[in-house]
This record gives C-alpha cells, sequence and structure tokens, in this order.
C-alpha cells in the first residue's frame, strides 16, 4: 500500500504552477476591467488544481498498466513503482475529476455562464483520453496542442470570462503565453523520455520530431511568451515585470541547448513551471494595475 508520502509525490507537485498560472493571469485580466470576483476565483483555481491532479493520476494510471513506466528516468509513479494498484489510481483520478466538477458547478452558477458546464466535460474527458482509452491522444503526438488548449488558452479566457463575462486582447495574449509555457513544460519532459518512450511505442511529439527539433521546439515555446510581454507592453508599461521570469530560464535553456539527457533534463521542467508561475504573476499584477 502506498504511503500518504507517495501519494503527493504520485499528485506531481511539481505541475501544479500548470494549474496555478492561468488562474492567476485570468483573474488579473478580468480585475484589470474591473470585473475580479474573488469567490469565483477560488473556484476556478479549485477546478485546475483538480483536474491536474486528476490528470496526473489518470496518466499514472494508464502508462502504468500499459508497462510505459516500467523503466522510467523521471519521478516516481505510484502503478509503474508497484507501490499502488491500478485499481485506486484509477479511482483517485476520477475522485479529483468529481471533485473539479463540483467546483466548476459552481464557477457555473455565479457567473451564470450555464454552457460552460459543456466546457467543464470537454476538460474532463481531455484530461482521461491524454493516455487514457483505446487510443490516447497523448500517444499520436498530440500531447502538446491539448495542454496548449486546456491549461492555456481554456484555463485563462475561461477565468477572465467566468468573472468578467468577456474576455480582452491582454487576455488572449495570456492565454497564449501560459499555454505556450505549459507546453514547454511537456516537451521537456517528453524530450528527456524520447529513448524509453520509442522503446514503448508512445509516440509522442518529441518521438516524432527527433531530438534535434525537439529541442528547437522547447527553446521556442520559452521565448514566445517574452515576445507576447513585449506586445502588451505596448499598452500597459507595467507588463515588462514579466521579464523577471526569464532568469529563471537560464539553466534550462542551457541545458536544452547543450543536448542535455535523461536525468540532466528534470531540473528544466521545474525551471520552466516556476517561470511560468513568476511570469503569470507579474503580468496579472501588471493587468490588475491597468494602462500605463
Amino acid at each position: 500500500m502506498a504511503t500518504v508520502a507517495q501519494w503527493i509525490e504520485g499528485a506531481r507537485i511539481r505541475t501544479f504552477p500548470n494549474a496555478i498560472a492561468p488562474v492567476l493571469v485570468g483573474t488579473g485580466a478580468a480585475a484589470g476591467i474591473d470585473e475580479f470576483d474573488p469567490a469565483i476565483a477560488v473556484l476556478a483555481l479549485a477546478v485546475s488544481m483538480l483536474l491536474i491532479i486528476g490528470v496526473n493520476f489518470a496518466n499514472d494510471y494508464s502508462d502504468g498498466i500499459r508497462g510505459t513506466d516500467a523503466d522510467r528516468i523521471g519521478p516516481f509513479r505510484l502503478v509503474g513503482s508497484g507501490a499502488a494498484e491500478p485499481g485506486a489510481v484509477r479511482t483517485a483520478a476520477w475522485v479529483c475529476f468529481g471533485l473539479a466538477a463540483l467546483a466548476g458547478i459552481g464557477v457555473v452558477v455565479l457567473s451564470g455562464q450555464w454552457w460552460m458546464l459543456a466546457l467543464g466535460a470537454l476538460c474532463i474527458a481531455g484530461a482521461w483520453f491524454y493516455t487514457g482509452g483505446r487510443k490516447p491522444y497523448g500517444y499520436a503526438g498530440l500531447g502538446e496542442v491539448a495542454v496548449f488548449l486546456f491549461f492555456g488558452v481554456i484555463a485563462v479566457l475561461g477565468t477572465q470570462f467566468a468573472q468578467a463575462a468577456g474576455v480582452t486582447g491582454f487576455g488572449i495574449g495570456a492565454a497564449v503565453a501560459i499555454g505556450s509555457f505549459s507546453s514547454a513544460v511537456l516537451v521537456a519532459n517528453n524530450l528527456r523520455d524520447i529513448p524509453t518512450d520509442r522503446t514503448t511505442g508512445k509516440r509522442t511529439l518529441a518521438v516524432l520530431l527527433g531530438d534535434r527539433d525537439t529541442r528547437t521546439l522547447y527553446v521556442t515555446l520559452v521565448l514566445v511568451p517574452f515576445l507576447i510581454t513585449v506586445l502588451i507592453a505596448l499598452r500597459n508599461t507595467w507588463a515588462l515585470l514579466g521579464f523577471l521570469a526569464l532568469p529563471l530560464l537560464v539553466t534550462s535553456l542551457r541545458a536544452v541547448l547543450t543536448g542535455a539527457k535523461g536525468r540532466k533534463l528534470i531540473p528544466a521542467l521545474r525551471d520552466t513551471g516556476f517561470a511560468m508561475l513568476l511570469w503569470a504573476v507579474a503580468t496579472g499584477i501588471a493587468f490588475a494595475l491597468g494602462q500605463g
């Protein structure tokens, strides 16, 4: 039986910035047009956090029963290590999805945006079928696209829309930036796992692109948010605070550009996540402060 510490590790705390960042910057975009709603913001954060924990458990379960986690370089896995029964991990995933649905209903009730129920159902389906089902899209090179959409576009703009009943240009720019950051985290993860994924038949985008092009993709994705920062700063100079996140990426960029492999790429996941979180905090504050 897995220990509490192992369950916490299996929830993959290092991925939490992917859930927190879009809600922060989406809330900042809403606050910038005087539409901040603290109750909706808290519930949106709960939805995002529960979805990412759920998808992490679902990924652990699905990869574990397929055997793709049997020879991992990366962090601990509950099923792949044999620490937890597959059924228990699957149940944990669906409990998280159920709680996310309840929090999402709260967002819908408070905002009056009933169409978001369908959006929530789509998010849960996307979380499960990433590695679950007979033909998981994460095994067909579509993981980064899904992360961009779910933890970028939908999370940021959904947060803003639920509070403001609309989206802004700033919100759209932030959605693209956070989506790029989130995708970069997954790209770094899949770059590390190319050898084992190729062996087990897991056709991630990194496996399809190959080592060199995957490294180019990572660099491109982490630079996109700073290009967006410059564009936003043309109307809101406070947005330049987003460049505070750039130093956090120096080590990751060096590792990727110099051909680091295996465990040497693990810090890149952490640092990319922290950079995304700092960018979201800084940019969210810039939005809240208004144009300048």
